[in-house]
């Protein structure tokens, strides 16, 4: 009876710790119950009915009862990320096969805010998912033929109907341009990087703006500042060039004639 008690006793301390602290460690855990067994903690979690995130390895654990999903199925705490479908692999497996055009990875990772390319060639190396050349880049697409078909019909049509031949891929750019846009844009003021990085932004599109902002040392909002203002033609050109600034003006020199006397 006092073992059944103890268990009892493990179960309202761990949901009293997670109704707290909404996700916790393990080793959070384990310190919670006061033991170095981990086993003791899954089996009063198993009792509470629990979530693991997908997120950090899935190293962190909620309660279901706390978790909130949003219209895509996901939840946040504390910049840990829990799925309704559970692992990230089960993740990217519903999400890359539910879609109405595929995913880019590049796409999946804004979404789920994790690196998801070693997690996607392995869901196509077992054959749960597909993958075809769509504008240089790999559409993640169903293992079923039909949907398949249907997804890159979708994509291409709206690649089409956007006029974007040319998608961004950061792993794309080589480390020299990378290099020389760091060096061009430290010649530049403030206002010039921030157009600077709107036009990158214009021309790659809105997943280019966390990257772009990433290797200027600029926050993001900066970036989308830029590229707003050069939407609503809202710049100051007062500042693009100071009264006096570059090469100085050079005066044509004009040949003078004279009429040379008939003496």
């Amino acid at each position: 009876m006092a073992k059944r008690g103890s268990k009892n006793s493990n179960t309202k301390r761990l949901k009293k710790f997670l109704n707290r602290k909404p996700v916790a460690t393990l080793e959070e855990l384990k310190a919670t119950l006061k033991t170095d067994v981990g086993m003791t903690v899954y089996r009063s979690l198993k009792k509470l009915s629990y979530r693991t995130s997908y997120s950090h390895s899935g190293r962190y654990y909620a309660l279901k009862e706390t978790v909130r999903f949003d219209e895509h199925g996901l939840w946040t705490a504390r910049s840990v990320w829990f799925s309704r479908h559970g692992t990230l692999l089960k993740t990217l497996e519903r999400f890359v096969t539910d879609s109405d055009r595929g995913y880019f990875a590049h796409e999946l990772e804004s979404l789920l805010h994790v690196g998801v390319k070693e997690s996607l060639l392995r869901l196509v190396q077992r054959g749960s998912i597909s993958r075809e050349k769509v504008s240089r880049l790999y559409l993640y697409c169903s293992r079923n033929a039909s949907i398949r078909r249907q997804q890159l019909a979708e994509r291409q049509a709206e690649i089409s109907d956007s006029g974007v031949h040319i998608l961004f891929e950061p792993d794309q750019v080589s480390d020299e341009v990378k290099a020389a846009i760091i060096l061009f844009t430290a010649l530049l003021n403030e206002q010039q990087r921030r157009l600077f990085a709107g036009v990158e932004a214009l021309q790659f599109g809105r997943e280019a703006e966390r990257w772009i902002a990433h290797l200027l040392g600029i926050h993001p909002q900066t970036v989308a500042k830029g590229k707003q203002e050069l939407l609503e033609r809202d710049v100051d050109t007062k500042r693009i060039r100071k009264e006096g600034a570059g090469r100085p003006r050079v005066e044509k020199k004009h040949q003078k004639f004279t009429k040379k006397s008939n003496n």
